[in-house]
C-alpha cells in the first residue's frame, strides 16, 4: 500500500490520538467514568497513533483520498 497519510495530517492524528488517551485515563471528566467511552476512545486513539508513523490509513485508500504530496 501506498503512502496517502500527508504530514500535517500525521501530526493532527499523533495529536488527538494523545488528547483522547489523556482524556480517558488522566482528565477525570465525568463523560470518561463510563468504560464504554473510554474503550472506545482508546481504541480510536491507538488506531491514529499507529496510522500517524505508517503514513497508511485503510479509510482514506478505500474513498480515495490522499492527503499527502506523493
Amino acid at each position: 500500500m501506498s503512502a496517502n497519510v500527508g504530514t500535517i495530517d500525521r501530526i493532527l492524528r499523533a495529536v488527538l490520538g494523545l488528547a483522547l488517551i489523556y482524556f480517558a485515563f488522566f482528565s477525570g471528566l465525568p463523560a470518561f467514568e463510563s468504560q464504554a467511552l473510554k474503550f472506545g476512545a482508546t481504541v480510536i486513539a491507538f488506531i491514529m497513533l499507529i496510522v500517524a508513523p505508517v503514513r497508511v490509513c485503510p479509510v482514506y485508500s478505500i474513498l480515495g483520498i490522499k492527503t499527502c504530496r506523493n
